[in-house]
């Protein structure tokens, strides 16, 4: 906790910093930055420029600066998504002025983060998009992804349920992998973070205060992707942190605070449903097993939960340097019983500026604590198939839990009591973190178009954990409990250098990039002995820790020329040697080359009243891939068994060595990008947006597959063979409807076309061919969906179900699809994937006066899900179980009645699509409190999951697998928030 000291002690220091300075001060220039409709903007920057003076509004739009001389000067005010505005003031001692600012809703001169460098929005000719903090998702927002869920075309981000700080599925136009990471490169102020999971945290992402983001930058196609290389095959997500203000101290406090409940739940048959079904089928042993409960197992184990987030920033300039330091506390129930996360984040940032400007320095620093108790998620499917005649507790052996017994223990097939997994096991994680950088770009005195950058940063973090199960808890039963503890630590380093050279030459631009990278990536894994909880060891590790590591070396350049503002030619190159492979095949390569005409600079429509902007933009280039493959797959290598496995010679136990399968010719997965896009705006920017059309194909595809015994060490190979091609559409329109001095209404709206398709998975061709990629819950090795050669990746392999003529499934009926009078294997068939072909959001903003009204919703379509809960419980033999107990099951069972589980059936297959309305808010800005004090204030109410239409009758349309098994529930939270400036 020292850290938060040292912070403390910042803080402090600023503010008596900020009280000398205001004693110097002389003359004060304060106002307001106003919208379109009076409402004050938060963030404007503010400058006098001939006095190398600026600062930013805080959250009210309010702004002051001081130390100025009285007499005539200039301010400037820029802001995002407006038209730079100049203004003459006079200073006399306190003075005060308000500006207005008139949107640009398009801000083609908006200055974009790139990699390795920034772009006006207009000069851009590879497809990105940005998204800053006034458009961000609103409410409880835990982990950063979740701001810009549903804001950009292509991009489709899914939650994996309601673990608190619970990670997402984040997949740009789709995912060009099989095997390997189909994850973004995510890149935090210059940092590019691992991907890998972190022990003992939900989420890594969750590690990282939302409430310090700025902007988010999406890189999509190869022109804009392929600078990174590599890591680029699936898109880049930059994220920008906030930065220091300039002036006086600005202080913002933010708070949310929100009850959590749990939006819906599997639907299940009831104790007097499950009493008549037992006493009109089953026999008398059965009948007699009935209890006189009515629990609801689902109601036992869930709870309304309450989430509190508080933020304290401070951000200004001392002496010339801005900085910003900020501290942020959450603590956050999950829905489930015991399930919480708390998490203490701070971070840092300074920026001076030297040499008269010629050297800026960017110093980030963000550091994050948690504490996590992990309910046992095992729970929610024992909930669904618990008996419900049975009673919570009953006084026996096992912590006075009722339990099904055979004999004195408890019955081994028969599920545990959902509140005995959860009260009786103690599952602790804690785990910290550290990202940090610092940037220094130099502008050479003797030639200032020549800048020299050098960035070096590092992402360090620990993770430590402690599970205990008692002896007596029927769950662990049988091993008299358990104790284990776990720690793990990852350290990440990265050093970058890059000169760039820019200069206008006539009508021409010239901006040249060269640099180099280094990246060193280490995970260490440390093996500890497990316990029964009578204190007897169960295993022992054969090492104490393992070290996995991974180096990447990187030289990358970057050339843009700009002809008369119109025509603009990008082209990147950038070669990566990668540790993960052979010294004969360590080097990739990927070039990209991007078009782009901006046809509204042209004569014929410079003058248009209809058009405010027309660009067109073309692009090819190549990226790779390497992650999600081991470090050494390439490398002969052995490892150790278990201790509780050894070989006896004489009296001596020796462990043994087992050798792993392995492609010494293992090599980089390419994926080559088409794009064509165009950027258009109508009406002075009011309606603007843009279509793309890509198409993506990605060769020498890292996948395992199955290989013939006796060719390596295993069955499966994890190697180079297979194609896959990627198509679709994005596009998105924004339409400023209403703009009127106390009323404005903005909509925005975005959809995508994706289709993916497997072309070849063989090193022969062989259309048959297919690979595992997902199984089912029931039964054993039942694997649902496959990889498969002109299928979309993870579709799912069925039987076709025949009804008789009321529509009811006949149980073990199916098609006969090859006709060749017999049903085996040979009659299944691909039917639909969890990949939606479509994806929509919408969002818009009504504001009037003081008030605000927002929402966003997302809509999908084609979409498949399993219903696995349905097919593993919905069966005659699952209620009158012969393991001697009763279960419950889903109410499906109703509809069809099996007697026997009939996995693979397609009635089970359900059409997901859906619509969600994920937020909506009602803010009011009460502005400035007094006239004669600074302090502002808004309120905000959001409530989060507020809706969902579909078909599905499941728990959740969302599933990122497809398949709908013990998903803990996605809540619905409701949000009050306050907002107080200083």
């Amino acid at each position: 906790m020292k850290v938060f000291y040292v912070m403390k002690s910042c803080l402090l220091l600023l503010f008596l910093f900020a009280a000398v300075t205001v004693q110097a001060q002389t003359g004060v220039l304060s106002g307001k930055v106003l919208d379109e409709t009076g409402q004050g903007l938060p963030g404007a920057s503010v400058q006098i420029k001939s006095l190398n003076k600026s600062t930013s509004t805080d959250v009210e739009g309010n702004f002051r600066i001081t130390g100025l001389a009285n007499g005539a000067v200039t301010v400037t005010v820029s802001y995002i998504g407006y038209t730079p505005y100049d203004q003459a003031v006079t200073i006399s001692g306190n003075t005060t002025t308000n500006i207005s600012m008139k949107p640009d809703a398009q801000n083609l001169t908006e200055v974009v983060v790139i990699g390795y460098g920034t772009a006006e929005k207009k000069n851009l000719t590879g497809s990105i998009t940005t998204v800053g903090a006034k458009d961000f998702q609103k409410g409880t927002v835990t982990t950063p992804e979740q701001l810009i869920q549903g804001k950009v075309a292509g991009v489709n981000i899914v939650n994996n349920g309601g673990t608190p700080g619970g990670g997402s599925v984040i997949r740009i136009r789709g995912g060009a992998s099989l095997n390997a990471s189909n994850d973004p490169l995510i890149v935090i102020d210059g940092v590019p973070l691992s991907g890998n999971s972190i022990g003992n945290a939900a989420n890594p992402l969750a590690l990282i205060n939302p409430n310090d983001i700025e902007t988010f930058t999406v890189l999509k196609d190869a022109n804009a992707t392929a600078i990174y290389g590599s890591r680029a095959s699936n898109g880049v997500i930059l994220i920008t942190t906030k930065k220091g203000g300039a002036g006086a101290p600005e202080i913002n406090f933010v708070t949310n605070n929100s009850i959590a409940t749990v939006a819906k739940k599997v639907d299940v048959l009831s104790a007097d449903q499950i009493r008549d079904y037992v006493n009109a089928n089953g026999n008398a042993t059965q009948k007699a097993l009935l209890g006189t409960a009515n629990t609801d197992w689902q109601d036992e184990i869930y709870q309304n939960a309450f989430t509190t987030d508080n933020n304290l920033s401070i951000a200004g300039k001392f002496q010339g340097v801005p900085y910003r330091v900020s501290g942020g506390y959450l603590d956050q129930q999950g829905t489930i019983i015991t399930d919480r996360l708390k998490r203490a984040t701070g971070a840092i940032t300074v920026s001076p500026t030297l040499f008269d400007n010629h050297l800026k320095v960017d110093l980030n620093l963000k550091g994050s604590l948690t504490d996590s108790h992990f309910a046992n998620s095992g729970a929610i499917g024992a909930a669904i198939q618990f008996d419900p005649t049975q009673p919570v507790y009953a006084e026996n052996q096992f912590g006075n839990y009722f339990e099904w017994t055979q004999g004195a223990v408890p019955n081994p097939n028969a599920p545990r009591n959902p509140v005995s997994l959860i009260r009786l096991n103690n599952n602790n994680g804690k785990t910290e973190r550290s990202i940090g950088n610092l940037r220094l770009d130099y502008s050479f005195h003797f030639l200032p178009e020549l800048h020299a950058n050098l960035n070096v940063g590092y992402d360090v973090s620990r993770g430590y954990g402690r599970i205990s199960v008692p002896a007596f808890a029927a769950q662990s039963f049988s091993t008299e409990g358990s104790r284990s503890q776990s720690l793990n630590e990852e350290t990440n380093k990265i050093a970058e250098f890059y000169l760039n050279y820019a200069k206008n030459i006539g009508i021409s631009r010239i901006d040249a990039t060269a640099g180099y990278g280094y990246y060193d990536n280490a995970t260490t894994g440390y093996n500890f002995p497990t316990y029964r909880a009578t204190g007897a060891v169960q295993t022992t590790p054969v090492f104490p820790f393992s070290v996995e590591q991974n180096k990447l070396l990187s030289y990358y350049g970057r050339l843009v020329y700009t002809l008369n503002d119109k025509y603009i030619l990008s082209g990147t190159m950038r070669a990566d040697a990668s540790s993960k492979f052979a010294e004969d095949n360590r080097w990739g390569y990927f070039p990209s080359v991007g078009l782009t005409w901006r046809v509204i600079g042209e004569n014929f429509l410079k003058d248009s009243k209809v058009l405010s902007d027309l660009k067109l933009r073309l692009s090819y280039g190549q990226t790779g891939n390497k992650d999600g493959i081991g470090n050494y797959d390439y490398l002969a290598k052995y490892y150790a068994n278990s201790n509780t496995g050894q070989y006896q010679l004489g009296n001596t136990f020796y462990n043994y060595y087992t050798p792993a399968a392995y492609d010494p010719d293992l090599r980089w997965e390419s994926t080559t990008t088409y794009n064509a896009g165009i950027d258009y705006g109508f009406a002075g920017g009011r309606i603007y947006g843009s279509v793309d059309a890509y198409y993506k194909e990605t060769k020498d595809l890292l996948s395992t597959i199955n290989i013939p015994v006796g060719t390596n060490f295993s069955n499966l190979l994890t190697t180079n063979v297979g194609n896959m091609e990627v198509k679709g559409i994005e596009a998105n329109i924004n339409f400023a409807a209403i703009q009127k001095e106390n009323l404005s209404w903005d909509f925005g709206f975005n959809l995508a076309y994706n289709k993916r398709k497997i072309t070849n998975l063989t090193l022969n061709p062989d259309p048959a061919s297919k690979v595992g990629a997902g199984n089912l819950t029931g039964g054993t090795g039942n694997t649902l969906k496959y990889n498969a050669v002109n299928q979309v990746p993870g579709a799912f392999f069925v039987y076709q179900q025949v009804y008789d003529a009321s529509g009811r499934p006949l149980e073990g009926v199916y098609a006969d699809r090859n006709e060749d009078g017999i049903i085996n294997t040979s009659d299944q068939y691909f039917y639909k994937s969890p990949d939606p072909i479509v994806t929509v959001g919408f969002n818009t903003a009504l504001n009037y006066k003081k008030w605000s009204l927002s929402t966003v919703l997302r809509a999908s379509f084609g979409n498949y899900v399993y219903d696995n809960v349905s097919s593993n419980f919905g069966i005659r033999s699952n209620i009158l179980s012969p393991s001697g107990i009763l279960n419950n099951t889903g109410a499906d069972f109703l509809n069809t009645g099996f007697t026997q589980t009939q996995y693979f059936s397609d009635y089970y297959m359900h059409n997901a699509s859906f619509l969600k309305m994920d937020n909506v808010g009602l803010s009011y800005n009460l502005g400035r409190l007094s006239e004669n004090r600074n302090t502002t204030l808004r309120i905000s109410a959001n409530v989060q999951n507020v809706f969902v239409i579909s078909d599905y009758k499941g728990l959740d349309p969302e599933l990122p697998s497809g398949i709908d098994y013990n998903l803990y529930p996605r809540p619905r939270t409701y949000t009050l928030g306050l907002n107080v400036g200083f």
